[in-house]
């Protein structure tokens, strides 16, 4: 018939769907779900077919209890693999709610039926705290494209005003800027790029960009060898400060915390019995001094004066809030 030369391509399909390790399908299984896509089959022409298939690479067993039954038992991704990346979208605040349960169905097709009901069965996403930008998955798209370009973007930002209305930031007129990286860090997706107005490079969310475009402008010199990694460890929650090497005395607890932060590759070495001291390279913003606050008396800022000074214009700060 008309459909023999898509036969091995719907038993690739139904395998696929349908199988694995905990659930199989005889042969003669095979051949009526083959049939409900119009295609009569043969038990050797399935045979043969699936010798074709192994041949090929599609790794397809053989368990017998009460009959032959056939699977599907090696894939690209396991179960535990597709769980957390469906958790991973679902978790994402920078994916829409529309957007998250598309991604989520499509990584459920990369499993058979019976392990995709355990990926949704696991996922969470009413209620979370998601973007209403619809245009931000392709807004990625577009800023990784003129990275790998080397081209400029174009595009207008906008913040939140008290009545929950979008306000564009300078007087609605597109920034250009040259992008370098896209990073993902505090629940946010960030583009960091040159902004040649400020000389320097900025952290931008990319959840409040609209009407991206790409120009043919060549991307600015500066950050050419830009670092993610590098610059990940000074910067906190994305805000950009002035780099400075900053001095620590901390409860020996918390060297997990500054492992965590900035890497197992700093230099820490005892201060009193209870106490290490290290330094590290760190962007001096309020989202740094933030940071420093939440351990409380487990951390000392000891050099250099310029930081112990913004420590103590906060603290006096935060104590005139509170003296009535």
């Amino acid at each position: 018939t008309s459909n023999q030369k898509l036969k091995i391509l719907y038993l690739w399909k139904i395998l696929n769907e349908n199988t694995d390790e905990e659930h199989g399908l005889t042969i003669s299984e095979i051949s009526e779900k083959l049939f409900d896509y119009e295609i009569n089959s043969e038990r050797k022409s399935i045979y043969d077919d699936i010798e074709t298939l192994k041949n090929f690479g599609v790794d397809i067993c053989c368990s017998h209890s009460k009959a032959y039954e056939y699977f599907i038992a090696q894939r690209s991704f396991e179960l535990p693999e597709l769980k957390l990346l469906a958790d991973a979208v679902a978790s994402s605040k920078f994916i829409t709610e529309k957007k998250s349960l598309q991604l989520i169905s499509k990584l459920e097709t990369l499993t058979s039926k019976h392990d995709a009901k355990k990926i949704r069965r696991q996922v969470y996403i009413a209620n979370r705290i998601k973007t209403l930008n619809e245009q931000i998955y392709y807004n990625v798209d577009k800023i990784h494209f003129a990275i790998a370009e080397d081209k400029q973007v174009s595009f207008k930002y906008f913040e939140y005003t008290l009545d929950k209305q979008k306000k564009f930031r300078n007087d609605g007129k597109a920034y250009i800027a040259s992008p370098y990286a896209l990073t993902w860090d505090d629940e946010n997706y960030y583009m960091i790029a040159f902004y040649e107005k400020y000389n320097n490079l900025s952290n931008l969310r990319v959840d409040k960009m609209e009407d991206i475009s790409i120009i043919n402008d060549k991307r600015h010199e500066n950050g050419k060898n830009f670092d993610l990694a590098s610059y990940s460890k000074k910067n906190f929650s994305m805000f950009r400060g002035d780099e400075l090497n900053v001095g620590f005395e901390a409860d020996n607890s918390l060297v997990g915390v500054f492992f965590d932060r900035f890497g197992k590759d700093i230099i820490i070495f005892p201060k009193t019995a209870s106490t290490f001291e290290t330094h590290v390279e760190v962007a001096v913003s309020p989202s740094f001094l933030g940071w420093v606050f939440q351990f409380g008396d487990k951390i000392k800022i000891l050099s250099p004066e310029s930081v112990v000074n913004q420590i103590n214009e906060q603290l006096e700060k935060i104590k005139k809030n509170y003296k009535n």
